[in-house]
């Protein structure tokens, strides 16, 4: 589950970050309302957690007002220190779907977020993933291609579930680092390459057809078709 904080008090931002990790969420944090604009409208989220005021000259209310007019129905939820009725009115007529106000209570912003989440449809409790032949068991952490097993490290797990969760899409080093490594700046190691090339051996070498493949200057894909 992608969720992103639009949220320029570090602090603030850290604490939710961490807390929406420890239950299970992948959070990415964005410190103004310009990054955090484009990323929204570029990327698939399943929630955007939005301060009202930020720096970079757009607002909370710019970024959500431009998801509805280009049709994005990804589900917000305003955090915010204008507490007054009237503030809480315009934030949800503005296109947001609740409004939280600070100070908060990490609980019921997780609340709220789960509330959300099932509002729209959202869900993520499946415990396989299949792609052609490649299985993974998510509880028990185990992954078979073509009825084999396949040994992988924790890491290795995780990078493989991020890839077939997205699979048939482009999935960015950017997005790998956030969401495996929780990283959230480029490295000056190779380590995806590493690890990419490690669970290639591990899922690829002596099978067929090829699943995780390098799309130049973009990114990595898992799929089934060459």
């Amino acid at each position: 589950m992608r969720c992103l904080i639009i949220e320029d008090d570090a602090d603030t931002a850290g604490y939710i970050r961490s807390g929406l990790a420890e239950a299970g969420y992948t959070a990415v944090v964005c410190p103004d309302g310009v990054e955090g604009l484009h990323r929204a409208t570029h990327e698939h989220w399943d929630l955007v957690i939005l301060d009202r005021m930020l720096p970079g000259g757009v607002d909370g209310l710019a970024v959500v007002a431009t998801l509805r007019t280009l049709g994005k129905q990804t589900p917000v939820l305003i955090l915010s220190a204008l507490a007054s009725v009237d503030e809480r009115v315009r934030g949800l007529r503005g296109g947001g779907d609740d409004y939280l106000t600070k100070p908060f209570v990490f609980a019921e912003l997780l609340a709220r977020v789960e509330a959300l989440l099932r509002r729209t449809g959202v869900r993520e409790d499946v415990s396989e993933l299949r792609v052609a032949d490649l299985h993974l068991d998510i509880r028990t952490r185990r992954v078979w291609r073509a009825g084999q097993p396949i040994a992988l490290q924790p890491r290795e797990f995780r990078l493989l579930e991020y890839l077939v969760r997205h699979h048939g899409q482009v999935v960015t080093r950017t997005m790998l680092l956030e969401a495996v490594w929780d990283v959230h700046f480029q490295p000056p190691t190779n380590v995806i390459d590493v690890q990419i090339s490690r669970l290639r051996t591990k899922i690829d070498k002596d099978f067929s057809p090829p699943l995780l493949h390098t799309v130049r200057g973009a990114g990595y894909m898992v799929d089934a078709h060459d």
